[in-house]
């Protein structure tokens, strides 16, 4: 993809707003960090619907979480409103089921989003405005040198229909899986480039979040993946999410970076006072997603699941093409267990290569526009998102 020498010129200047905002607050390959806190069983479910179901779960600042039989709803009725909310442990291998309806609306963004503090990361990500389709990406170590890991999937009516949206993730291979079909498989070779470092492989928090990426103050490659500019007129945006169900391949009470390489390896697990060697994936893992594909269901839309399409998405806007793969401003900052009656105000979301620590009050902060750091109650724990414009620059160069 080539660009003009003004175009060229353009990007060139959002430079510091991109690079900014990619940054942890701890980033183990770097420098001795605490350890994570660690899963102890090797299974964990949250039923969102009943009383006490978001145990473990901590709410990001000034986000408004509410509970009721549809489950955990996080809606936005403003741009400043992002609720999100994330494990209060990480997890090191496993699968992860998300039953949930995404949200409506143009340009808003529901997400689910696995992130690790060296920024390894994969993601489901859901467009209000696309009712027929859901987008898989990731991420290895913040390596965003290029934006052509997503790949999109399609699926029936997600924001008007109850979908469980999978993960099971081990050290040889990554699968993407809807309402027990696997759609997609990245394997640890396929993630070669960079001495296989892109490849998400470090103990992970769950994040889930509702986020408004068609809204004033967002990049414009951002307004224009996430499907344009967003108005308020049918608010509330509300993403529903019934049950997470977890299996945890790696139970410890924390996982311990032995070195900064940011290897699997290198991960030690430590329970009831002992270290040990982390397992590279669950054998029982292989023949439970095995089964599940005798038994998928048909979408409504005609759309054979066991056998999907998949495909990267260019799209053009305005004469301009630009890669939907594109990450995002998001955000998620660490502060109490939601409670069923907790509301607070909005705030940015984690999702999708995103940032943690927004300000509500947008003011910016390092060349990016309407993020700060958290300044007060916990710090954030991981800062990081990149733009579309970023990417687009190094097609240029090259």
């Amino acid at each position: 993809m080539r660009f003009s020498t003004s175009s060229a010129a353009a990007l060139v200047a959002t430079i510091p707003f991109a690079t900014a905002q990619t940054f942890t607050d701890c980033d183990p390959t770097k420098k001795t960090c605490d350890n994570n806190i660690g899963l102890p069983e090797d299974a964990f479910s949250s039923d969102f619907t009943s009383a006490g179901g978001n145990r473990s779960w901590t709410a990001a600042a000034y986000s408004t979480i509410t509970y009721s039989s549809n489950g955990a709803e996080f809606g936005i009725s403003g741009a400043k409103q992002a609720p999100t909310m994330e494990s209060d442990f990480y997890i090191f291998f496993g699968r992860v089921d998300v039953k949930m309806r995404a949200a409506k609306g143009t340009g808003i963004v529901s997400s689910i989003v696995f992130e690790s503090d060296d920024l390894d990361e994969i993601d489901w990500e859901f467009l209000g405005g696309d009712t027929d389709s859901v987008q898989t990406n990731f991420f290895g170590k913040g390596n965003t040198t290029s934006y052509d890991r997503m790949v999109e999937y399609p699926v029936s009516s997600p924001q008007d229909e109850l979908h469980t949206y999978s993960v099971d993730w081990n050290s040889d291979r990554i699968e993407w899986i809807i309402d027990g079909t696997t759609v997609r498989t990245l394997t640890y070779d396929d993630a070669l480039c960079v001495g296989g470092r892109n490849f998400p492989q470090t103990p992970m928090r769950v994040k889930l979040g509702n986020w408004c990426g068609g809204c004033d103050g967002q990049p414009k490659g951002t307004i224009e993946w996430a499907g344009g500019k967003t108005t308020f007129d049918d608010a509330p945006y509300v993403m529903y999410v019934e049950q997470v169900s977890i299996q945890n391949y790696n139970p410890a009470d924390a996982y311990e970076w032995s070195d900064m390489s940011g290897s699997w390896e290198s991960i030690k697990l430590i329970k009831d006072g002992s270290a040990s060697q982390p397992s590279g994936k669950d054998d029982s893992s292989e023949s439970s997603v095995a089964s599940t594909k005798t038994s998928a269901p048909t979408s409504s839309h005609g759309v054979d699941p066991v056998k999907p399409t998949g495909h990267v998405v260019s799209k053009t806007v305005t004469g301009k093409s630009y890669n939907t793969s594109a990450p995002h401003q998001t955000t998620g900052i660490k502060t109490s267990i939601v409670q069923a009656t907790t509301q607070v105000p909005g705030a940015q979301p984690t999702g999708g290569n995103g940032i943690e620590g927004a300000s509500p009050s947008g003011s910016p902060a390092a060349g990016a526009s309407g993020v700060t750091p958290s300044t007060g109650g916990a710090a954030a724990k991981t800062v990081m998102a990149s733009t579309a414009l970023l990417g687009l620059l190094f097609s240029f160069l090259l």
